[in-house]
């Protein structure tokens, strides 16, 4: 950690105490940005077939950094043309090559994608952190390492694919379609692709159209990998686009990650079609913490839930659930715990909070939490100076809360931190299912009986105990109730690409 000499007219209020130095208004971190170089190209085609093709409309849509509002690159916007010459290709390969390679030899096609991808980990970090805004070493230690991490669990299934359900054969759907958001797009391709090539599937995917290039390198990768054409296509664009992926008659399932109005248009659409469904919506997840909980370790675990990640995830836990006697100790633990939190430059290993990914995202979070101030809950948000240029917003927090105000009930997708108070277990069980959504919680307590009484009770497809956000391959993942249906991950994410005889 480099500190610079004291700054007494200039400094923030920023940084953590240390023997014999003093933080706060007197020093300031030096600037530690990521030096790697993402080799990013000034303009990405389309990929299908095996080959980056130029689109057929000829038209390309720009790609910004949302720390700087400066154009990336050029992407192709395909059109319902384009996204069936990738269904067509993705079906040939189906029948010609993939349905018929062995299990063995799909693993031997992953494992090697995996390690390709841990060699070009720092590009491909710094790519997804200049193209989507989050924190470089949130990309560079959580979303490289996962993804590369998928792809080895999921090699590791597809020779085995007889054990993943006793009793049962299971067999290829086809060709599947997928789309996936801009909060974790590296992640989020593996989470969809990894299980669908390990079953023998293939694909045409669509990635978001602000957070496109990750996907366009990593079809670099699969090239490298040799994967024989066809298996994976890669379409960009924008609602469109997507709809026209979903909505191919060669699909036989998608899946999709997104909001819910989103997830409930595609179900609409694709009523009666036959076609299999996965789906991983909103969610507004609660995270409860009671009196005998490890209270440093829940604020830890609380900030990691909402702030490093900006809020980006749908199973931030944006609702904070705390019980009535310690509510004011934690709270004021919180307040000290985000004075320091550095918001700034999302390269720079020492930010804690990057860019927000788009300025229709900033300018919805600012509209949500506008409306929390009129509603009557109490702001806090510390001081701190944000960049000029780009897309930026405080960690906040809300006291007062209750489940009437729009800051509890809908989802924020940004680093803000409704908190409201509980007396009892029922209460705050009563609470956290109160909402539309059901994809994951947290419960902060010393007792294990009250861990497990909780996690019967409360409707979410994950909950955690005293920590938050801990993922693993092997794990699935997925919600109830609005938050969709299906799960990714695990066996049981394997069995929603297969069918079973």
């Amino acid at each position: 950690m480099a500190i610079s000499a004291p700054q007494k007219k200039t400094a923030g209020r920023r940084g953590r105490s240390a023997p014999g130095l003093i933080f706060g208004d007197l020093w300031q971190y030096d600037p530690a940005p990521e030096t790697a170089d993402p080799k990013l190209k000034p303009r990405y085609d389309l990929f299908i077939d095996g080959e980056f093709v130029a689109p057929r409309g000829g038209k390309y849509f720009d790609t910004i950094n949302p720390a700087n509002e400066q154009k990336l690159a050029k992407i192709a916007l395909a059109g319902a043309a384009d996204v069936d010459a990738a269904y067509r290709a993705a079906h040939r390969a189906y029948e010609k090559v993939w349905s018929r390679t062995s299990g063995r030899e799909r693993a031997k096609y992953l494992f090697r994608i995996a390690r390709l991808l841990q060699d070009r980990a720092r590009e491909f970090a710094v790519a997804e952190t200049m193209d989507g805004g989050k924190p470089i070493k949130e990309s560079r230690d959580f979303d490289v390492p996962m993804c590369a991490a998928h792809f080895f669990y999921h090699a590791g299934w597809a020779d085995k694919l007889e054990y993943v359900a006793a009793g049962r054969r299971v067999a290829p759907l086809g060709v599947v379609g997928q789309v996936i958001p801009w909060n974790f797009p590296l992640l989020m391709l593996a989470w969809k692709i990894a299980p669908a090539l390990a079953m023998g599937n293939c694909v045409v995917l669509k990635p978001a159209e602000t957070t496109s290039i990750t996907a366009l390198k990593f079809a670099e990768i699969l090239q490298d990998a040799g994967l024989p054409p066809g298996v994976v296509n890669f379409v960009t664009g924008a609602g469109a686009t997507g709809a026209a992926v979903m909505a191919h008659p060669l699909a036989a399932k998608v899946a999709f990650t997104g909001s819910t109005e989103v997830g409930k248009i595609i179900m609409r659409s694709l009523a009666g079609s036959g076609k299999k469904m996965t789906m991983e919506l909103g969610g507004k997840a609660a995270n409860i913490v009671f009196d005998d909980a490890p209270l440093d370790q829940a604020v830890e675990g609380i900030v990691n839930g909402i702030f490093f990640n900006q809020g980006h995830v749908c199973c931030a836990g944006s609702r904070l659930l705390v019980h009535e006697p310690v509510a004011d100790a934690v709270l004021a633990k919180l307040k000290n715990r985000i004075k320091v939190l550095r918001v700034g430059d999302p390269l720079d290993k020492n930010t804690d909070l990057g860019a927000i990914n788009s300025k229709d995202q900033l300018e919805k979070i600012r509209e949500l939490v506008d409306s929390g101030v009129k509603e009557g809950a109490e702001l806090y948000q510390p001081p701190c100076r944000l960049p000029e240029k780009g897309f930026y917003f405080r960690p906040t927090l809300f006291s007062d809360v209750t489940m009437s105000h729009r800051i509890a009930r809908e989802e924020i997708f940004g680093p803000v931190l409704s908190i409201l108070t509980f007396r009892t277990v029922d209460e705050a069980v009563e609470k956290a299912n109160n909402t539309a959504f059901g994809l994951s919680a947290g419960v902060w307590t010393d007792k294990g009986s009250r861990i497990l009484k909780m996690s019967t009770e409360l409707k979410a497809g994950v909950i955690w105990a005293n920590t938050f956000n801990k993922f693993d391959p092997a794990s699935p993942f997925g919600g109830y109730k609005e938050s969709g249906f299906g799960r990714e991950g695990g066996r049981q994410g394997l069995l929603d690409y297969a069918k079973l005889t």
